[in-house]
């Protein structure tokens, strides 16, 4: 099912060299262009990017494209916190500009709330530095959600043989009386995360230390930012915080979201519960079992990998959950050997595979591309909830399938317009405080905002996490996974 990555076009440009190593070099920035006025101007002061001979999982460089985006995208925005706007030296002020306590005229100035445009146009440009994810360990979450610094819920990917018969699953089998769903209610932020972090820290590369630039989220987070430049239906809220110098972002729940999670019709919930299903017709608990589609589909319990990346200037440590490994697979090092399951409705007309491959293989792709999981199997049901047929999509060539479509996603726009995003944050998020949230806001159609808060209902780092981290207590041993 599986097919070896090749070099694949991103658009416009010559073919890149893909899943290659590179040697010493550099990249530095491009010079941008100003964007649209009152946007964030791109400029080329950040620093130049080296490969110091580190595995790039991808550095794509696209020709055709206007420079409105550097390889690196620096950004130049303002503090979100009040400041002292300056004065540059020789300026003159016209009439009724005042300096600061003078009195008469119309009043200061004031600069506006820094914001950040989603226009995917002002994305477009070379595919940013993106170095190849490393899983740096796992944790596994249990039937009652119960946090376990090992991989005991990592299950083996066993499909049905390639030649046989066409698939007969029967996705609604034990619905509902078998289905135990997680209580969204419990809003858990980073806290598994932020916990495998306590038991590791000390043993990351590099020392604690590393983190002091680091962004810290969950794989999905990520995901939405890529997929922001296209998102039209739904926006998000995304917390962050500063401690110790590590930014770390978690999703809030919108009002809209709430509403939604808590009006979901029936038919929607049965097809969540296909999804799950899915994934017990094909894992088994051991390499080289078989499924056992008859138990309980419990959606508490995960298989989670942590994963260690940087994108431009920004490094990154991020978890997600994962489906299965597969034993077969080339490479047994994580996250190679991963796989993704999904499933939807079959398709039928050129139409609705065009339409498949604009927004859902779109979220796919990011998905996978993320934490560096090579391939994506998904099954295809019929209306009465059937698998009857399954494709393999390599996670590296699922832009071919789109690149000719001019209304269709390109991999740069996502990764250009993440990079800006963390360069925003990055900027505007300065106090060292883990009370102290900056909420940005975004909704489709309009730029990411931004607002100040301080502790309940937006602080999400747990007293026990700032205790240890500011104390510096002492790290437990490592816990070995899978090809660590």
């Amino acid at each position: 099912m599986e097919r070896s990555p090749r070099p694949v076009d991103w658009g416009g440009g010559p073919r890149p060299d893909l899943w290659r190593r590179h040697g010493r070099g550099e990249m530095t920035s491009q010079s941008g262009s100003a964007g649209p006025e009152g946007h964030p101007r791109l400029h080329d002061a950040s620093p130049a990017l080296r490969r110091d001979g580190a595995e790039v999982w991808t550095d794509f460089v696209l020709s055709g494209h206007s420079n409105s985006c550097s390889s690196s995208l620096g950004w130049e925005f303002p503090s979100l916190l009040p400041q002292e706007p300056m004065e540059p030296q020789g300026a003159k002020r016209g009439a009724g500009e005042m300096k600061d306590g003078a009195t008469g005229g119309p009043p200061k100035r004031t600069r506006p709330a820094p914001s950040l445009p989603t226009d995917a146009s002002l994305y477009v440009g070379p595919f940013p530095f993106y170095r190849r994810p490393s899983e740096l360990g796992c944790f596994s979450l249990d039937a009652e959600r119960r946090y376990h610094g090992d991989s005991r819920a990592l299950r083996y990917f066993a499909p049905p043989p390639a030649h046989g018969s066409a698939p007969d699953f029967d996705l609604r089998e034990g619905y509902p009386e078998r289905y135990r769903p997680r209580d969204e209610e419990t809003r858990e932020g980073l806290d598994h995360l932020l916990r495998w972090l306590l038991e590791h820290r000390g043993q990351l590369e590099g020392g604690p230390g590393w983190l002091a630039g680091a962004v810290v989220t969950w794989r999905g987070h990520l995901t939405k930012l890529l997929t922001t430049p296209y998102e039209l239906r739904e926006g998000w809220q995304l917390a962050a915080s500063r401690l110790q110098g590590t930014l770390y972002l978690s999703e809030v729940e919108t009002p809209a979201a709430k509403a939604q999670r808590l009006a979901r019709p029936p038919l929607l919930r049965e097809l969540m519960y296909m999804g799950y299903k899915f994934e017990q017709y094909m894992c088994a608990d051991t390499p080289g079992g078989s499924p056992d589609p008859s138990g309980e589909v419990n959606t508490n319990v995960a298989f989670c990998s942590v994963l260690r990346s940087r994108l431009g200037t920004h490094p990154l440590l991020f978890s997600g959950e994962v489906d299965c490994t597969d034993p077969k697979a080339p490479s047994s090092q994580p996250p190679a050997c991963y796989v993704e399951l999904k499933t939807s409705k079959e398709m039928h007309s050129p139409g609705q595979w065009k339409s498949f491959y604009r927004h859902k293989l779109l979220k796919w792709w990011a998905q996978s591309f993320l934490p560096g999981v090579p391939r994506v199997v998904a099954g295809f049901r019929d209306p009465e909830g059937s698998v009857r047929s399954l494709r393999t999509f390599p996670t590296m060539e699922m832009f071919e399938l789109i690149r000719a479509d001019r209304e269709g996603w390109n991999p740069s726009v996502c990764m250009n317009f993440c990079a800006a995003f963390l360069s925003f944050a990055q900027s505007t998020v300065t106090q060292d405080d883990p009370r102290l949230v900056h909420l940005f806001s975004w909704e489709p159609g309009g730029p990411v905002t931004v607002s100040v808060h301080y502790d309940a209902p937006y602080a999400f780092l747990p007293t026990w996490y700032v205790d240890a981290v500011t104390q510096d207590f002492p790290s437990p041993p490592k816990t070995p996974c899978p090809g660590n």
